[in-house]
């Protein structure tokens, strides 16, 4: 059974496209895994029943030589994306009893492509965090310890919490997440996986509950640079239904994989040398560097001189955008109601007992940078600091052809220790947000251990729809960087 769990997606592929093992033996080793892995919370929602019905319905067809691209895969997906049938909450009590009638883009791909759902993953409420504390249901357990306080538990990063500690876990083969401002990248870097945002548009919103709508994006959570690619290739594509979804055609990111990264040039950004950041990062960054120089790389130094203005102008747009999104959910038509003497206190009683502490700031924020007389000083100006951005990294891709970063600016802290400090929060993700902002995809790689023994991730960025040179040298590290550790629960088995 543990010989199934240590398989990557691609060796598990192979293997049931040979018929050396079945998707319901795969399957089995899953749910048996989930359910020894649940004090972890990182699941929300179980389905071992649909699991092995859809299972057996891959088996059928493999057994016909008729077996999609991810024929009999256990997947998990981050509850964020809408399930026909499945509850989808978001992490949130307002959407309590929330049973979608229809099915997000996304995982209708993966379901046509013969993926099986294991469960919905555990997230910040809304996506709105990067601990993973601010859950209706509960903070999810990162499945790794440190050295010096193994008995205290660690966050997995957020908004994507739950799908990084189940891959981390081995509760899922691989998994889904959503990245609005590092919510993919980051809790892969905490987690030891690999995790990819795409290109703005290049994965479908449609059926995705909504956060941020010009950030948010879908991407793959995986253990290898290989399996995230693979599991991209299925979730991507143009959808009619999404009007932000981009036609750009994909690039067989699997050719691109073993390219290596010789005669490449590798952007070093100065900004992302940020004061007080600690002196682990800072060596397994230049350690990146030294890597991919060693591989045939050019290493060039390069400036994002607004870079310093990025999490500033998130947290003004990203606020405003759930301000506008969030105001559907107002106890008429589904979720959460909670009545009151009139209609108005109605909607107060359900949104203040429906949405979490986190939620209500970044609502009340958003709401008053787009007031009238507020709107120009803040919302305006935001976009227009978002417009610089963006060139900025357009004159950087003039002269490279990726650029290399630390993921996160910390390895994993301990549940609770950053919360009562917002701001302290939202600097978690000062490596990730630019990129947001711009509409770039990025990858977070595992580099190396910290002193006390936690995952620490490097991130490239590449230019707009090219996900083949991000994969390219994502691979280059991944292979450099040999990172085999895994938490002592998997260890343990």
């Amino acid at each position: 059974m543990t010989d199934l769990l240590d398989l990557s997606l691609a060796e598990a592929k192979a293997k049931l496209a040979a018929k050396d093992i079945s998707s319901t033996e795969l399957t089995k080793a899953y749910i048996a895994r989930m359910e020894a892995t649940s004090a972890l919370n990182a699941y929300i929602t179980t389905t071992p029943d649909k699991a092995l019905q859809m299972a057996e319905q891959a088996d059928a067809r493999l057994a016909k030589g008729e077996g999609g691209a991810l024929e009999g895969i256990p997947l998990a997906i981050k509850d964020l994306f809408c399930t026909e049938g499945v509850p989808t909450t978001a992490a949130s009590h307002i959407l309590d009893g929330f049973i979608p009638p229809y099915e997000s883009t996304v995982t209708t791909n993966l379901w046509n492509a013969g993926a099986v759902l294991l469960g919905k993953t555990n997230l910040d409420e809304f996506a709105m965090g990067s601990s993973n504390v601010t859950s209706y249901y509960g903070p999810v357990e990162n499945p790794w310890r440190s050295t010096d306080e193994p008995d205290k538990k660690r966050v997995p990063g957020g908004s994507s919490g739950g799908s990084a500690a189940v891959v981390a876990a081995r509760s899922a083969l691989a998994a889904t997440g959503t990245d609005t401002g590092g919510s993919i990248r980051q809790p892969a870097s905490f987690s030891g996986i690999v995790g990819i945002k795409p290109t703005y548009g290049r994965c479908s919103r449609w059926g995705i509950v909504a956060f941020a709508s010009s950030l948010d994006q879908a991407g793959p959570m995986a253990r290898t640079v290989e399996d995230a690619s693979i599991l991209l290739q299925t979730m991507a594509g143009h959808d009619p239904k999404d009007s932000t979804s981009a036609g750009e055609p994909m690039a067989d990111l699997s050719a691109a994989l073993d390219q290596g990264v010789r005669g490449m040039r590798i952007g070093v950004p100065a900004e992302y040398k940020v004061e007080g950041l600690p002196e682990e990062i800072s060596k397994v960054w230049q350690q990146g560097i030294d890597w991919l120089k060693a591989e045939g790389a050019e290493i060039v130094d390069i400036s994002l001189p607004h870079t310093k203005y990025a999490l500033a102008t998130y947290y003004i747009i990203a606020p405003a955008e759930a301000s506008s999104n969030l105001a559907r959910y107002d106890g008429v038509r589904y979720g959460l109601r909670v009545d009151g003497d009139s209609l108005a206190e109605m909607y107060a009683n359900t949104r203040a007992e429906g949405f979490g502490d986190e939620v209500q700031r970044r609502v009340l924020i958003g709401t008053y940078v787009l007031s009238a007389g507020y709107y120009d000083a803040y919302y305006l100006k935001a976009q227009k600091v978002r417009a610089l951005l963006r060139r900025d990294f357009d004159q950087a891709f003039e002269t490279v052809d990726a650029i290399l970063t630390p993921t996160a600016p910390s390895d994993a802290f301990a549940i609770g220790e950053n919360e009562d400090d917002p701001v302290k929060m939202y600097l978690q993700d000062v490596f990730t947000v630019p990129a947001s902002l711009a509409g770039l995809p990025g990858i977070s790689v595992p580099a190396g251990l910290s002193a006390r023994g936690l995952p620490m991730g490097l991130q490239v960025l590449g230019r707009m729809f090219d996900e083949g040179s991000v994969v390219r040298v994502g691979r280059a590290l991944e292979r450099a960087a040999d990172f085999s550790a895994v938490p002592a629960m998997v260890r343990e088995g």
